[in-house]
């Protein structure tokens, strides 16, 4: 059930419209089901409807008339509350909807239970799905009303209502969505050719500059050089940033001036100090991608941060998994940028879906997801690159991490959020299915030699038995062993190898294990192959494996096999 609440300033205007059959078509049969006194007069069972109406009108208005003479009565002093089932609901009777709007007006503190000095109401019911409550906001003492947050607890009250009477459970949010556009703002994209609102609009461009953006500055910098966007930047009297305002050049009131919107009015984490809490994240992790003397693919740390991120979704704490949605949801918005023209809108798609499952009620700590923050910003810096494959093998990360993201928001009862997990992963897939057979076909047609295919079936069956049958029987075996046989060509230790790419990440949500590992086992070779040293240190190693998951993607440190006990001989210093 859905409440819709209102306020106004004419009890009649109200009362006229609900029992009118004239004008609005859908009212049938208008009536009373309930009142504040079991007595009210009932317009759509009168004889006389004008005399009835009136009669009705003055009863509810009677404490607001009698405020008003002493100069109490607020100005808007009627309330109204319509309150609807869902299509799939069985059809309430006249008794159930008065009982629940006994209810309704109870939990709102319109008139709690057992105060005799509640407000005046009726509950009028004029089609088979809904009802309207009509009150006035003037208690028998003259007091006003005390209904304070009365969307929320009319809300809750129909939660239980719902569960009460064995209707649908409607999914509720948890107040962190971002404002829908308005119906005039609808109507007037409508009239100006658009597929999307200003507001709308205006979201999508400020998630982009976000995601690509390092530091206060170069997001401002960044949001002012896009067409067609104004950007009002705020000073405090010392001269720092307080916050800004955007608008879309053309979008104008009836004065003729540009309508603004602050961050914070376009989405609760796009306000500038949550955007700046997030920019102080990833400042520290760029200063970190210039250190060392072979510079790393961002692609494949892209990658690797984001197969890391089911697994911090199921073990670490709800303010670390947080961060790292909203980091995902940044690599998302970003990746429209650098994608080829033909699945951008896939993509853009599924970073505007995936918007409402970065928030939640829990507030993240995004010092945890730098990694894929500091990826994404360099991958955004450098040129894409041209086979597709470091494209397709971050897709197929990101697969799962949808997948995790709706299993965690739905045990955490974030209803909102799973659906728009769901829709996130149909777009996805989508990108996917077009970015991913190039690759994948490229990858296929390098022909590796029976004798090495059979070895590297039978290294599959050892590392993964009980998953060994599911991998080899998919489409995508062929690719998964010419993987590895690459990268036992590039002088790594295929088994070691293989053992890594599984024992690191989740399969159980992959739709495609086989090709799932063939793109880990792929990232995993380009990076440099052991040594001989390192070689030998491993075959010395008498660490066991245990599945466990690895907070790094150095494949040479964790063997695939327990060997016996054995005493290493001696090291020269």
């Amino acid at each position: 059930m859905i409440a819709k609440i209102s306020n106004g300033k004419s009890t009649g205007g109200l009362i006229r419209y609900l029992f009118d059959t004239k004008k609005a078509k859908d009212h049938i049969d208008p009536r009373l089901v309930a009142s504040f006194d079991g007595f009210a007069p009932d317009p759509g069972r009168g004889e006389d409807f004008d005399a009835a109406k009136k009669l009705l009108v003055a009863d509810l208005d009677l404490h607001v008339k009698q405020a008003q003479r002493l100069g109490r009565a607020p100005e808007r002093h009627v309330w109204h509350c319509s309150i609807r089932a869902a299509e799939s609901d069985r059809i309430l009777s006249d008794d159930d909807w008065a009982n629940i709007a006994r209810r309704v007006v109870a939990a709102t503190g319109i008139a709690p239970e057992g105060d005799l000095d509640g407000c005046r109401w009726v509950a009028v019911r004029h089609a088979p799905d809904h009802i309207h409550i009509a009150a006035t906001k003037v208690r028998a003492d003259l007091r006003p009303a005390r209904h304070w947050n009365d969307y929320l607890t009319a809300d809750r009250e129909l939660a239980a209502v719902e569960q009460d009477y064995g209707l649908l459970q409607v999914v509720r949010g948890d107040r962190t969505a971002a404002k829908r556009s308005t119906r005039a703002e609808q109507e007037k994209a409508q009239r100006t050719g658009q597929s999307f609102t200003a507001r709308e609009r205006l979201r999508t461009t400020i998630r982009t500059a976000v995601a690509a953006a390092t530091s206060t500055e170069e997001f401002l910098h960044l949001l002012a050089g896009t067409d067609h966007v104004l950007v009002e930047v705020k000073h405090f009297p010392s001269g720092d940033i307080r916050g800004y305002t955007v608008a879309l050049a053309g979008d104008t009131n009836a004065a003729g001036d540009p309508i603004w919107f602050s961050g914070s009015e376009l989405s609760p984490d796009l306000s500038l100090p949550r955007i700046q809490e997030r920019l102080r994240a990833t400042e520290s992790q760029s200063a970190d991608h210039s250190q060392g003397p072979r510079k790393p693919n961002p692609w494949h740390q892209a990658s690797a941060a984001t197969e890391r991120i089911p697994h911090h979704l199921h073990h670490a704490t709800d303010e670390a998994a947080q961060a790292h949605l909203a980091a995902f949801g940044e690599a998302l918005d970003a990746l429209p940028l650098i994608a080829p023209l033909g699945i951008r809108p896939q993509l853009q798609q599924a970073a505007t879906a995936f918007e409402r499952a970065t928030r939640s009620r829990i507030q993240a700590d995004h010092q945890h997801a730098r990694a894929l923050r500091g990826a994404v910003r360099t991958m955004l810096r450098e040129p894409a690159p041209k086979d597709g494959a470091a494209l397709a093998m971050l897709l197929d990360a990101a697969l799962l991490v949808v997948i995790a993201a709706a299993r965690w928001h739905d045990t955490r009862r974030h209803g909102q959020q799973v659906i728009a997990a769901q829709k996130t992963l149909l777009y996805l897939q989508a990108a996917y299915d077009q970015a991913a057979p190039a690759p994948l076909v490229a990858l296929a047609r390098r022909k590796t030699p029976p004798q090495t295919v059979s070895r590297h079936i039978h290294q599959i069956q050892e590392a993964m038995p009980t998953h060994a049958e599911q991998i080899l029987n998919d489409p995508a075996a062929e690719t998964l062993t010419t993987a590895l046989a690459e990268a036992e060509s590039a002088g790594h230790d295929p088994a070691r190898l293989l053992q890594h790419a599984f024992d690191q990440r989740a399969m159980d949500d992959a739709r495609s294990p086989a090709r799932t590992l063939a793109w880990r086992v792929n990232r995993l070779a380009q990076r440099p192959a052991p040594s001989a040293r390192a070689r030998a240190a491993q075959a010395r190693s008498t660490v066991p494996v245990s599945g466990r998951v690895s907070s790094t993607d150095q494949p040479t440190q964790t063997p695939p096999t327990a060997r016996p006990q054995q005493t290493p001989p001696a090291r020269r210093r």
